[in-house]
């Protein structure tokens, strides 16, 4: 069998891709492509069946403003600075298997940033101290790893660590699914991302209609905050995930119009009592903290044009009880200590053209030029039940560059973006410049 048909067998076969919740090109699967992908699957050799890939990020900002940790307790002292950082956002490896029989495993390792999951940091809760945090139990962040069974395309069924696809960055992640140097901060700032959990999961794709449902752990209110709501309630600092509470989460796309994606998604799950930390008395009684997320994104790709969008909307229940009970813990805890919001929103949309689609030679040469701009806005501290919020949570940004693509594999990106805050805070803009790669290696 020719090696340029394996790619299609494995992605038809389901053991090849590692972000199983990115279902961007629809395929119809006839009973004619059955009997060709079990014919073809029985010339496979064991090394064929092998499946390595992946993608990083290089980056390099300028910040046009003050990193001072008392940039928003007292903003007038801090209306100018600027810094600069070097980066490695994501560094991530795919390693898959296909066993045969619809039997398949994929994994996905990352390295965030250039290094192991901890780091030390400024506490702006703290009088500026400087501390550790250690953001995962272990050394390396194993962000995927499940053993699949397909019955048919229509049906998968995975057990193990999976990316939840809820929201449009977790489910569209790598670096050629949006356009700026960075994820979009909006959903990057209040929830996981890329969220991943150990789980139960089915998943499949019937005509024009993909669908993802998940049964997973609860997050953990006990690591909730001011300026990422519950992002940081997925992680755990031990070497296992806390099930005291459970959660479910599902996602369905539509490729109804040709070049467009539609898709929602949504999470239901308690989040208090998930933690080692004692919580059985009387004033405790009935607290859940249910965490509520709905979301829904879209695509449009077509006449040169690429526009992603999504918005969010998450729920606390119980968030004056946990403010108050994360806030008396220990010093020593891994908690924030901070107020947390009953409500946080985030919204954002992008639009590009490729300026080499309307240049045959370039177009021909497989090369795609975008220029593009994108809007966000998101707050962590949308709604308080008992306080008010802080305004510097709530922020829109502007963004404006350009991508180009000199091969399929390779993102060169530049772009310059403008945080909007609060009047009385100090806006913020950058420059930032980034190159990456998305691939295949065997």
């Amino acid at each position: 069998m020719k090696r340029s048909l394996i790619p299609s067998i494995v992605l038809m076969s389901g053991a090849a891709c590692a972000n199983a919740a990115n279902m961007d090109a629809p395929a119809i699967f006839t009973q004619e492509d059955s009997v060709a992908l079990s014919t073809a699957k029985k010339k496979i050799s064991a090394w064929e069946r092998l499946h390595i890939g992946g993608y990083g990020e290089v980056a390099m900002s300028r910040n046009f403003y003050s990193d001072n940790y008392l940039r928003y307790t007292v903003p007038e002292r801090y209306a100018g600075g600027s810094h600069g950082r070097f980066d490695l956002p994501h560094v991530v490896i795919y390693l898959g298997y296909d066993f045969g029989k619809g039997w398949s495993f994929a994994s996905e390792i990352e390295f965030e940033h250039g290094g192991l999951e901890s780091a030390v940091e400024i506490e702006t809760e703290e009088a500026g101290e400087y501390e550790t945090e250690v953001e995962r139990g272990g050394e390396v962040a194993l962000e995927q790893f499940y053993i699949q069974k397909e019955f048919f395309p229509q049906l998968k069924l995975r057990a193990g660590m999976q990316v939840v696809p809820v929201g449009a960055t977790n489910a569209h992640h790598e670096p050629n699914q949006f356009f700026g140097v960075y994820r979009p901060e909006g959903e990057n700032t209040i929830m996981p991302c890329t969220w991943h959990e150990i789980g139960i999961s089915l998943s499949g794709r019937a005509g024009k209609w993909g669908y993802f449902a998940m049964f997973l752990p609860g997050l953990d209110s006990e690591r909730f905050g001011n300026q990422t709501w519950i992002h940081d309630g997925s992680a755990s600092p031990f070497e296992f995930k806390i099930a005291n509470n459970y959660a479910f989460a599902g996602r369905v796309d539509n490729y109804s119009v040709k070049g467009l994606r539609i898709g929602v998604s949504g999470y239901v799950g308690n989040s208090f009592r998930n933690t080692l930390y004692p919580t059985s008395s009387e004033k405790n009684d009935g607290i859940r903290g249910t965490v509520t997320i709905l979301s829904a994104d879209l695509k449009y790709e077509g006449y040169n044009w690429l526009v992603r969008g999504g918005i969010d909307w998450g729920h606390l229940g119980d968030a004056a009880h946990i403010s108050k009970f994360n806030i008396s813990m220990s010093k020593n805890s891994t908690s924030k200590r901070q107020e947390v919001a009953s409500d946080a929103v985030a919204a954002g949309i992008e639009a590009g053209y490729d300026i080499f689609g309307i240049i045959p030679k370039m177009r021909n040469k497989n090369q795609k030029f975008y220029i593009f701009g994108r809007y966000d806005y998101y707050d962590s501290m949308a709604k308080m039940e008992s306080s008010t919020p802080l305004e510097w949570c709530g922020r829109q940004k502007v963004t404006a560059g350009i991508n180009w693509m000199p091969i399929p594999q390779i993102i060169v990106k530049a772009d310059y973006t403008y945080g909007i805050l609060a009047k009385k805070y100090n806006n913020e803009p950058a420059v930032n410049l980034g190159i990456a790669y998305v691939g295949w290696f065997k």
